[in-house]
């Protein structure tokens, strides 16, 4: 979006930064084990190149995030102490305020709490493409007040993705996945008119078995959403799309055991992963593609015995020719898991904000960003 402030436009608007005060909305809502000990720093370190181009011309940077769900009120599970002492490491001299959800006027975009956030402070970076969908506080808020751009990992995260919607490569493959197919009913409805052929798994393609007229057992489902599944099937069939569905699927049987079933299960049964004839399938898709973007598991990886389906199609991603996206969340995860993040073209930090920003082609953190530089 060339029409948002980027790090260089703050600079000619403020000048010199040397010794101005620049309070930079980061995403460091990184996964802490039951001791409070960080699991990945990915969020941190991809702050990096926006910190020190701000530290590298004398500017006092003070970072602030959130982390977990804290609900308004000081939790000690989600204080910062620990992404505070790897920051510490990282970038040396920067400031981490506390967890801004520990505030209510975060998530209520309280003027008050905006007014705390910017008090003293000559600048503003938006870095936080994680929570860019959020009308919070601390994104849209001090953009209305002092000079603002968006810093290096939101500028990628933007370009890339609006990259797969404003120019899409023929053949673009979306591969969803996730429990919920109401959680991204939005986004596949809005892939339809972009993207050449969608593969869905996760619990999510049970929804849309029933759809076809299918049995799921006892399998996870929205009974409410079956018929805007039909009607997203026959859209793609309008539209000359494929929707590329599971032929088997791994699973427990009624006693509990692990069983392989197809398509149609009985009583019972209940589904936690795409079958290998399906996986195998879903490869071959994704090898064909020049473009893939991936958001969703393919099952209940966290489980050894059903994480062979993701397994298999994150490996499918590090090994296509094709140019690849992975959407954050559950997948980026995965890929981490399987050890293979180094191998894709582009992970997002942002696995809500990827699937909004490709669905409505903006987010409230980058109007908040075009807003700010007529007031």
């Amino acid at each position: 979006m060339t029409d948002i402030p980027r790090l260089e436009d703050l600079e000619t608007h403020l000048g010199d930064l040397s010794g101005r005060r620049i309070f930079v909305r980061t995403d460091f809502n990184v996964p802490l084990d039951e001791s409070g000990t960080i699991i990945d720093d990915f969020r941190i370190r991809a702050a990096l190149p926006t910190i020190n181009w701000l530290t590298e011309r004398g500017a006092f940077v003070v970072c602030g995030s959130h982390l977990g769900r804290p609900k308004g009120v000081p939790d000690p599970r989600y204080a910062m102490g620990a992404v505070r002492a790897r920051l510490a490491e990282l970038a040396p001299g920067v400031e981490l305020i506390e967890n801004l959800r520990f505030d209510p006027g975060e998530t209520g975009n309280s003027a008050d709490f905006v007014g705390q956030l910017i008090d003293r402070i000559d600048g503003y970076v938006n870095d936080a493409f994680g929570a860019s969908h959020r009308a919070h506080a601390s994104i849209v808020g001090p953009p209305q007040h002092v000079p603002s751009a968006m810093g290096r990992l939101l500028e990628k995260e933007v370009d890339v993705l609006l990259g797969l919607r404003n120019k899409p490569k023929q053949l673009f493959v979306a591969v969803i996945g996730g429990a919920k197919v109401s959680d991204k009913l939005g986004v596949i409805e809005a892939l339809l008119d972009i993207v050449d052929e969608i593969v869905i798994g996760g619990a999510m393609c049970f929804t849309f078995f029933l759809a076809q007229g299918k049995q799921v057992g006892a399998s996870l489902h929205e009974l409410d959403q079956v018929e805007v599944c039909a009607g997203l099937l026959a859209k793609a069939a309008a539209l000359g799309k494929t929707i590329y569905l599971p032929d088997d699927i791994n699973g427990l049987d009624g006693e509990g055991n692990f069983a392989q079933f197809g398509s149609r299960l009985g009583e019972g049964n209940i589904g936690y992963d795409i079958g290998p004839g399906s996986a195998a399938a879903f490869t071959d898709v994704i090898m064909d593609a020049r473009m893939v973007f991936w958001n969703g598991p393919m099952g209940m990886f966290e489980d050894e015995r059903f994480a062979s389906g993701t397994h298999t199609v994150a490996q499918a991603m590090a090994d296509t020719k094709a140019f690849t996206v992975v959407g954050g969340g559950d997948s980026a995860a995965a890929l981490a898991q399987f050890k293979l993040e180094d191998e894709v073209d582009h992970v997002s930090t942002g696995g809500g904000a990827s699937l909004e920003l490709l669905e409505n082609g903006d987010l409230p953190g980058l109007a908040a960003l075009r807003i700010g530089m007529t007031t």
